[in-house]
Formats: structure tokens, sequence, C-alpha cells
């Protein structure tokens, strides 16, 4: 059975075709090409998954597939610079079909995002270009010594850490730019520019 902890570190960048040349230079291969992602995520009837940091999420890219995720406990061994969770996903056979079981067991779309993702793996860890309609990021997830091993490779080891979601930066961004949008879409930030120091600035 796969791993069920996700260690992971965000990085905002503001040239993704320099990390690509960095990953071509450390010989990392790439896993999945650049592909287009949609995904929604789920609520309860009362509301509850996000207040408790769950996520119930349906993703569509090159196959569909249901995520859940949730805080990992009380640990205190986990290290500090990086975001460690339980996560336990599954490839479905048909996005609609997964889509409706969920609204039928009493799940309902809580909201949509999208991005462009290109995945490498760079020794234990995988490294992912991240497009999103406010801005390019890196993650960088794996074990914590190859995270730290991925990113000194990257020149990236100095660099600021972002360690919450995109939905959190989501919220972050709406609140900074007093935006009403409720969906994290292309569409919806089409002409709107996202002060680096947003997000803690830009490497």
């Amino acid at each position: 059975m796969a791993s069920l902890t996700e260690t992971e570190v965000k990085i905002a960048v503001t040239d993704l075709d320099a990390i690509r040349a960095r990953l071509d230079a450390a010989g990392a291969a790439l896993s999945k090409a650049r592909v287009y992602e949609r995904n929604v995520r789920y609520e309860d009837a009362a509301g509850t998954l996000t207040s408790r940091d769950i996520v119930l999420r349906l993703r569509q890219d090159s196959a569909a597939r249901l995520t859940y995720k949730a805080p990992p406990g009380d640990d205190a061994s986990l290290p500090p610079n990086v975001r460690t969770r339980f996560e336990a996903e599954v490839t479905v056979s048909d996005f609609d079909t997964m889509d409706t079981i969920l609204r039928r067991l009493g799940f309902h779309p809580h909201v949509v995002y999208e991005k462009y993702r290109t995945t490498y793996r760079l020794g234990e860890a995988e490294v992912v270009l991240d497009e999103m309609p406010f801005g390019d990021f890196i993650e960088v997830e794996g074990p914590a010594d190859a995270i730290e091993r991925a990113l000194d490779i990257l020149g990236l080891s100095g660099a600021p850490r972002i360690l919450e979601s995109y939905m959190a930066l989501f919220d972050r961004v709406k609140a900074a730019l007093a935006l009403d949008a409720h969906d994290l879409t292309f569409a919806n930030f089409e002409g709107v520019e996202v002060p680096a120091e947003v997000f803690g600035g830009r490497h």
C-alpha cells in the first residue's frame, strides 16, 4: 500500500522556465507532462469539513481521482519547516459518476479550483511546477530529507517557504485584494495582478 502521509513545501517563483532548466541540469526525470487540472472540493451538509481542515476532493486531469486529506494529529517529531498531512487517494473510472455518488451521500461542491501542473522526479522527491490563477509555484513532496536535498539542488533552500494549501492562499489573496471571487479559476483572475508580498515574496 502506498504511503498515506503527504509531506511537502511550496515556494512562490517568478520564472518556471529557470526552474525547468535547473531540473534538467540536475538530471530530474519528467514523470508527467504539463496538464490542466480541475478540482472540486466538497463539504458536508453542516459545513464541517473545512473548519476541521479536512479536504474531500475530486480531481480531473489525465485521470479522475478522489482524495481525502486531514491533519496528521499531534506528533512532536514532525519537521516544522514542511507541511505534513494524512492523505488517501484512489483513481476512479468516471468523474461525473463519482460526483453523483458524493452528492447522493450528502456532500455538495464547495469550491472549484484550476491549475496547470508539470511533474518531475528528483531523487526521492517529487517536484511539481504549478501554474495557478494567482501566480506560479513549485511544490516539493517526499521524505523531509529528500525535500531538503531537492531544494538545495535547485538553489531554493533559502527561499521563503509556504506551508499553506492553495485554498488558504486563495483566501489570503482575496483578503489582500478585496476580491469576492468564490472559485479559484483562471477566468476569475483575468487581468488581476497579485503582489509578491501576498505570498511573503517570490524567488
